[in-house]
């Protein structure tokens, strides 16, 4: 999906997608229910990069239902509201987070704020997600 970043929200959504550390991720559990959680991410291209812990709740949900939501934080008033929807699934061809140079750099302070050498993140968060936006929607 194509970014128009000549316009006001496509350069906020561009910029969202460079300098955000935490993205709520979106997927559906079985009973259909919406189910959210803050994830750390990295824009891979045509995608987002996401690492999670093998056996949760989103990795399940994900092989039963792919369609997922990318929701940015809002200002405290609702304003600058950006929501990516598309399409996850689980990608075992990519790299461990440790080999992602640009990964660790973005959460170097996140990581410390864990104790968590890049080592250590990549072995306990060895689940790749990748995520391919279809849809764009905010103001």
């Amino acid at each position: 999906m194509e970014i128009d970043t000549s316009t006001e929200f496509g350069a906020r959504v561009a910029h969202h997608l460079q300098a955000d550390q935490v993205v709520w991720l979106t997927t559906v559990g079985a009973d259909l229910t919406p189910q959210p959680s803050p994830v750390w991410f990295l824009r891979d291209g045509e995608t987002a990069l996401v690492y999670s812990q093998p056996n949760t709740p989103k990795i399940r949900n994900i092989a039963q239902r792919p369609r997922v939501s990318l929701s940015f934080n809002s200002t405290p008033y609702g304003d600058d509201v950006v929501v990516l929807t598309g399409d996850a699934w689980l990608d075992s061809d990519a790299p461990a987070a440790d080999a992602l140079p640009a990964y660790i750099a973005k959460y170097a302070d996140g990581l410390a704020s864990l104790g968590m050498s890049p080592e250590a993140f990549a072995r306990e968060y060895s689940a790749a997600i990748r995520v391919r936006p279809t849809k764009l929607r905010g103001f």
